[in-house]
């Protein structure tokens, strides 16, 4: 059939895989360093792809084409989350696992009190790469943070990651809408509540929105707040 498709132009493509990620639809994948569109029948045509590539490298274009196959994308889905969790690019810094976290002062034992010691209690922290249904989402409190946020508070451990489970991003910088990852964690986990922090620039308003809409989309009913934190290291509300 004659219908609106994407088109990949390899030449312009740098191989960063974003285009892959924002495909929910799992049309496109990576091979041999370049996105190629491998499932015609899985592109409904809508572009979620097209504001993910940094290059420009994705367009439209109408030809002849299968029509889209919701159904055949549906079951790929189940048989994707039921499959074993596998490792992105093959590197092992992304396997998911709990940090036991012993209850203890701030301070570590010794004369140096001024060292804080680490609370995050799992891996991975991005939201990109964090598993859907990891276990430790299980009954968690979850923090969903603007990356800059770490850097520019400086108790961040203490006063945000400490007994909760830690997602970070820069809805900036890396052009995904994290509502579609935030709103399967919401949906098929236990999470007893979301706290967003984010940084007072207007940019970081995309993280705090992210985690609204997935709340919404996910249908259930979770205490959130949003805490902004000032370019100079303060909370500003």
């Amino acid at each position: 059939m004659l219908r609106k498709i994407i088109r990949i132009d390899e030449e312009k493509c740098n191989g960063c895989g974003a285009c892959a990620a924002a495909c929910h639809e799992g049309a496109i994948e990576m091979i041999d360093g370049k996105a190629k569109l491998t499932r015609e029948d899985y592109c409904d045509g809508l572009g979620d792809c097209l504001p993910a590539c940094p290059m420009n490298a994705i367009s439209f274009e109408e030809r002849e084409a299968p029509a889209y196959d919701e159904v055949a994308v549906l079951v790929a889905k189940v048989k994707e989350k039921s499959a074993p969790e596998t490792l992105p690019c093959g590197c092992p810094g992304t396997q998911s696992k709990s940090i036991p976290r012993e209850s203890c002062s701030s301070a570590s034992v010794g004369d140096d009190s001024s060292h804080i010691e680490s609370r995050l209690s799992q891996w991975p922290v991005q939201i990109k790469l964090v598993p859907v249904n990891a276990p430790y989402f299980d009954g968690a409190n979850l923090l969903v943070a603007a990356d800059c946020t770490a850097y520019a508070y400086g108790d961040f451990h203490r006063d945000f990651i400490k007994k909760r489970i830690t997602l970070v991003g820069c809805p900036k910088l890396d052009s995904v809408d994290y509502s579609v990852k935030l709103t399967e964690i919401i949906a098929h986990n236990n999470i007893k509540s979301v706290t967003v922090v984010r940084m007072e620039v207007p940019c970081c308003g995309g993280i705090e929105n992210a985690v609204k809409n997935a709340l919404q989309a996910s249908g259930k009913m979770i205490p959130w707040k949003v805490i902004t934190i000032s370019t100079d290291g303060k909370i500003v509300d």
